[in-house]
């Protein structure tokens, strides 16, 4: 599985064309789709263009890209820095109206569990976040509802391409005990080509998008999400073609 994370905690001083309002997000979702994409990750932004899990803002994004790609599921983020204090992220996931298909946990901030467990309840999927070095693997590993989730994200925040596949062998190591739900790997910025075929080669889903990285494997710029969409599939297929 391929997904799509759209924007990231990203403003347009990193790229002048990243999708930020609800119509933004739904056109890039669209050709994303078209190119390929079989999920999409986003991360609703208020006026300002900042990170906001808000209700009105994740109900404005989450309806518009899933009026623009009805056959793909659609998850947002959770992240701690959407808010100055984790009561008060747990207050606006808990006040969600319109509730996107997933949403990623990032299980080394503080709350996790507490996101985690409202999520379950409300019926969103959830990406349990694995940051290599953190000790998330294990906290994640003794929450009882582990086996619940959607997906575990693999993200090596490693950027260093030629020690990132030392950190991703590592992290997946930790990982180990995951056998019944999928493991998403991936990793970002100078790093991000060489995860995405390591996940390719492993036969792991993954994903890309301007969240992850601004330039294609040849380090030429990024012009869209759906042309970095392109580049991941050829890399995936190439790495089918060999291990039959």
């Amino acid at each position: 599985m391929l997904q799509v994370c759209l924007n990231g905690a990203r403003t347009r001083k990193d790229f002048a064309a990243l999708p930020v309002t609800p119509d933004e997000l739904a056109a890039a979702a669209r050709d994303a789709v078209r190119a390929g994409a079989a999920d999409i990750h986003l991360h609703p932004k208020d006026a300002a263009g900042h990170d906001t899990v808000e209700p009105e803002h994740v109900a404005a994004a989450v309806t518009a890209v899933r009026a623009a790609a009805p056959s793909v599921r659609v998850g947002v983020t959770t992240g701690a820095w959407t808010t100055q204090h984790a009561d008060q992220l747990l207050a606006h996931v808990r006040g969600w109206t319109v509730l996107p298909d997933h949403a990623s946990v990032n299980w080394h901030e503080d709350g996790a569990v507490a996101i985690a467990e409202t999520l379950l309840a409300k019926g969103i999927g959830i990406e349990a976040g694995i940051w290599s070095g953190t000790d998330s693997a294990a906290r994640f590993l003794n929450w009882p509802h582990a086996h619940q989730v959607l997906r575990v994200l693999a993200e090596v925040t490693d950027t260093d391409p030629s020690t990132a596949p030392q950190t991703a062998a590592a992290l997946l190591g930790t990982l180990s005990a995951v056998t019944d739900v999928p493991i998403l790997l991936h990793g970002e910025d100078d790093a991000a080509w060489t995860i995405l075929s390591m996940a390719a080669a492993r036969g792991l889903d993954t994903r890309i998008g301007l969240e992850d990285v601004l330039h294609h494997p040849d380090q030429s710029p990024a012009e869209s999400n759906a042309s970095l969409i392109r580049a991941a599939h050829r890399i995936i297929s190439q790495a089918d073609s060999q291990s039959r």
